[in-house]
């Protein structure tokens, strides 16, 4: 996708506060609010802007251990994938799930409060899915890095 500069820089001012109007945008990138409210309607249009969310401090809130699970299901079926996923999708406690290549079948960053809160969502949860043989999970000792920008 061919992006000007200007677009470019409202994205990455977007992405920065998601929050700001379109006058104080108008201000920064030195077009009108029109043009402001044009570009970013367009953008939403192409899919390049997906939605506006708030981004919640999972520590203040009592839920910031983070755990990553890799998972090996029982059998490849087209049946056990579909039904492992959508499970996925309905965990709360599942922030993200990747398919992926190698050893392991799945990587899903599970968020939860403590460790006996992970015990709980491994043994009444995950495990207990008929379709999963195997998982390993590794504890995160500090988070390094945590951006939801990309540079364009």
């Amino acid at each position: 996708m061919n992006l000007d500069a200007i677009d470019t820089l409202l994205l990455k001012y977007l992405q920065q506060d998601a929050k700001q109007t379109n006058k104080e945008l108008s201000l920064k990138l030195n077009l009108s609010v029109t043009a402001v409210y044009e570009r970013i309607k367009k953008l939403e249009r192409l899919g390049v802007i997906k939605k506006y969310v708030a981004l919640l401090n999972s520590t203040i809130l009592e839920m910031g251990f983070t755990v990553f699970c890799h998972i090996k299901l029982v059998k490849h079926s087209e049946e056990n994938i579909t039904k492992f996923e959508n499970s996925m999708k309905e965990l709360p406690e599942v922030m993200e799930c990747f398919h992926v290549s190698g050893e392991y079948d799945y990587l899903l960053k599970v968020l939860v409060k403590d460790m006996e809160h992970f015990r709980s969502f491994m043994v009444t949860k995950l495990t207990s899915l008929e379709h999963v043989g195997s998982t390993t999970s590794s504890f995160t000792i500090n988070e390094v890095k945590n951006t939801t920008i990309i540079e364009v």
